[in-house]
């Protein structure tokens, strides 16, 4: 990239570039070898420069993660206009679908909880919160009391999906109804544990 076009790049617009490129590099690499000499690579700019807009490399790594999990928490929302079985369901379907296209930016987010920067796993911990309240809404809708036992458990089940979905849908070829339904026959079966105190 020359030096002409970075300059046509405005603040924001640069900003917007350098995460894409961050996103992008999860396609195929884990988040912890996002180094800003990598980054800076790729986007044909300077180290200094990528340091400027992301003041260190957990800064950046967070902006990178945040970018990717609004991107899942966005193509697997859910459809209000569906029942509330057939809600999950076409949810859980769309989870594994994103799993399978974005194999890369997946993995990143559900072990990035490992890295010891606070700020990285505070955002993805916030992914799995958002993802355990959609299920809260599904059951509550449903008929099943909201209660802190339920909260929990929804939230250990979404911990359980991502383990699930790191084995199958990126570590073998089983087809995505096989999965799916496996996903919701587990969080059914969660949902009646607790119904059953």
């Amino acid at each position: 990239m020359s030096a002409e076009r970075r300059t046509r790049l405005g603040r924001d617009e640069r900003r917007t570039q350098l995460v894409a490129l961050g996103v992008l590099f999860l396609v195929d690499r884990p988040l912890e070898e996002l180094s800003i000499d990598e980054l800076a690579r790729r986007a044909g700019v300077s180290r200094a420069l990528v340091f400027h807009y992301f003041g260190s490399r957990q800064g950046m790594h967070a902006e990178v993660v945040a970018t990717a999990r609004d991107s899942l928490l966005f193509a697997t929302e859910p459809r209000p206009e569906l029942a509330p079985e057939e809600r999950l369901r076409d949810t859980l379907a769309r989870i594994v679908q994103f799993v399978r296209e974005h194999r890369g930016t997946f993995y990143s987010l559900v072990r990035g909880v490992a890295s010891g920067d606070q700020t990285v796993r505070a955002v993805i911990d916030e992914s799995r919160e958002r993802n355990a309240q959609r299920l809260i809404e599904v059951f509550v809708e449903l008929g099943a009391p909201d209660t802190a036992l339920l909260r929990v458990a929804l939230r250990s089940w979404v911990a359980f999906a991502e383990e699930v979905l790191v084995e199958l849908a990126l570590g073998t070829e089983m087809p995505d109804a096989d999965i799916v339904a496996f996903l919701e026959a587990s969080v059914g079966a969660v949902v009646g544990a607790v119904d059953a105190r």
